[in-house]
């Protein structure tokens, strides 16, 4: 057995972050990966995918970004070196290969048992992350056997996928890209919409997102937001992070070949169903979008910022409203992905603290159980508490917190 103040699970962003917390304030801990440093970053992506923050934003407690593009996207690779550096530099001390197989309250601690030894702690933070397993409806099941189906964490690139056509699950920022990367292999690609939100890459002369850190609405507090907002998690940004720094949305799709049905509904052998509900999923992107460029209009105007070019008005999509069932073999159809986004699961976790869909029960990322925590959850204290700008105000806070919890004063930082 061996004794620590604080348990991490999890060497991501998450992990690191609150390392870098708790170490600031002298605080015991040790940081358990089943993997390396960022192994998600590393094994579970494709092979051309990039950030979709720019490098600028790719901040850390005690670190970010210091390198000669800073308006630039990180590739998979550069990211992981970026975690990998920033794991050295603040010398979190990081244990890999270690798979933890149960964690349990004992006494007013908990016990964490892994393949290579246990250990007894005064309190546990899971670091695990929202991207933990690929959420697949249950249709998926009732398709017929010859049907490829692949997801985003097993897909590397296009010509791993049998030829002929694909359909593409989801229309958020993983389904869009996947669709214009196959789209661009030759395949001729279908693409299922549903819940987005639609945004230009650049506008008035600055990212996107540049102007999403002016306006703080990333950091916008859970609280702040509308309960109907947090209670759908709100779609992700359908971005692209490109050298070209090139916008993508369904309208650039459509015009290239891609087409566009509904929500899939259901399926059954080569059939699937999707509704007619396009008009309704689009113009509600439209809206969201409407919104965030007045209120950069409105800084603009207000003097807040220096006037820039303007963006040209977004592109109309070119709609058929009615519901579809296409059957898949005829339509040439040879492989389903589903981009519809991740669940998570905590089988090792042996404690009451999981609500009847299997997520952790927390108020901002403290858990009922006293010395219990989870960091790096969507929309977990703020908008932005996945990102890994975001991530790092997150764990300051439970940092805070986790002293109290331990009795612990605050030390000046190294």
């Amino acid at each position: 057995m061996r004794y620590t103040d604080i348990v991490i699970i999890g060497a991501g962003q998450a992990g690191l972050a609150m390392s870098r917390c708790l170490s600031t304030r002298g605080i015991d801990h040790v940081v358990l990966e089943r993997g390396r440093v960022g192994e998600r970053w590393r094994s579970e992506r494709w092979d051309s995918l990039r950030l979709l923050t720019p490098n600028w934003m790719t901040r850390l407690p005690g670190g970010g970004y210091d390198g000669p593009d800073p308006d630039g996207f990180m590739t998979m690779p550069e990211t992981v070196r970026f975690l990998e550096d920033y794991a050295l530099r603040i010398a979190a001390p990081v244990e890999i290969g270690v798979d933890v197989r149960s964690a349990r309250r004992v006494g007013a601690g908990y016990r964490i048992v892994t393949d290579a030894g246990e250990w007894a702690a005064r309190g546990l933070v899971i670091a695990t992350g929202h991207c933990d397993l690929p959420r697949v409806p249950a249709m998926a099941s009732r398709l017929a056997r010859h049907m490829a189906q692949v997801v985003p964490r097993d897909y590397r690139r296009a010509d791993q996928l049998p030829e002929g056509g694909v359909l593409v699950l989801g229309a958020s920022a993983s389904g869009i890209q996947l669709a214009e990367e196959i789209h661009a292999s030759g395949r001729p690609v279908t693409l299922s919409v549903g819940h987005h939100t639609r945004l230009p890459r650049r506008y008035r002369g600055h990212d996107i997102l540049w102007w999403l850190d002016r306006l703080g609405s990333l950091r916008k507090a859970k609280a702040e937001m509308h309960p109907a907002a947090t209670l759908r998690e709100e779609p992700s940004l359908q971005l692209v992070g490109s050298p070209d720094h090139r916008s993508i949305d369904l309208a650039i799709l459509q015009r290239r070949g891609v087409q566009l049905v509904g929500r899939a509904t259901g399926a059954r052998g080569r059939r699937m169903r999707f509704a007619g509900d396009l008009s309704q999923t689009t113009a509600a992107a439209d809206l969201r979008l409407i919104r965030i460029l007045n209120s950069i209009d409105e800084m603009v105007e207000n003097g807040t910022f220096r006037r820039a070019t303007a963006h040209e008005p977004a592109e109309p999509i070119l709609l058929h409203d009615g519901g579809a069932e296409i059957d898949l073999d005829r339509a040439g159809i040879r492989t389903v992905v589903w981009a519809t986004g991740y669940r998570r699961s905590y089988p090792w976790l042996h404690m009451p603290v999981l609500d009847a869909r299997g997520e952790i029960v927390h108020d901002g990322g403290i858990c009922p159980l006293p010395g219990l925590y989870v960091l790096g959850l969507n929309f977990m204290r703020r908008r932005n508490s996945s990102f890994i700008d975001g991530v790092g105000a997150d764990a300051e806070a439970l940092a805070a917190h986790i002293a109290c919890h331990l009795g612990v004063r605050r030390r000046t930082a190294a």
